[in-house]
């Protein structure tokens, strides 16, 4: 296992489900109070960082684009993140989401337009040396879309979305956490 992950120098993060505890389906995040990190979620990024490898969180954030809540409530969240994370020996390299409804752009996973634009921030990073860790079919889909491995986070049952059989079977890897799929790495 670790042979195929060996070489990955960025690490792109779905948020809700693998850091945060993932709202009932049909509900959204959108602020702080409603953002609660799952167990190990500091340690596994500070593992990351400490390992020399960007991380980076790629989601989609459909409620932004239903009116639920805005930009500026996501990058609050963001905000409140990375100074819980910074108190931790913790980082997050870079965010990038998606406001948009379902087939309004090129963005919304499992469609590939966040990590171009990543790899366009961070010319550094290909598909060739990355890797994608998320909860969702449309994770695991946007890596096999760009040639990228991928660690399927099971999570939990009562929020799991459909496709999670799928996902679980096209990813390279499963894990139950973050934390787990981290040391899959070493």
């Amino acid at each position: 296992m670790k042979e195929l992950f060996h070489g990955i120098r960025c690490v792109f993060l779905d948020r809700d489900g693998v850091l945060n505890r993932k709202a009932a389906e049909g509900s959204y995040i959108g602020r702080w109070i409603d953002f609660h990190l799952l167990p190990g979620v500091e340690a596994a990024i500070a593992a990351l960082n400490r390992s020399g490898r960007r991380v980076i969180v790629v989601s989609n954030q459909r409620g932004v684009a239903l009116g639920l809540y805005t930009p500026a409530d996501v990058e609050a969240i963001h905000a409140h993140l990375e100074q819980h994370l910074a108190a931790h020996g913790a980082r997050i390299d870079a965010f990038y989401y998606c406001p948009h409804d379902l087939e309004e752009c090129d963005c919304r996973k499992p469609k590939t337009g966040l990590f171009r634009q990543a790899f366009r921030d961070f010319p550094e990073n290909s598909a060739e040396n990355s890797l994608v860790v998320g909860d969702s079919l449309s994770d695991i889909e946007a890596a096999r879309n760009l040639g990228m491995p991928s660690i399927f986070i099971e999570g939990d049952a009562d929020t799991r979305k459909s496709g999670a059989d799928r996902a679980s079977e096209y990813a390279d890897a499963v894990a139950g956490s973050l934390a787990e799929a981290v040391t899959l790495l070493d």
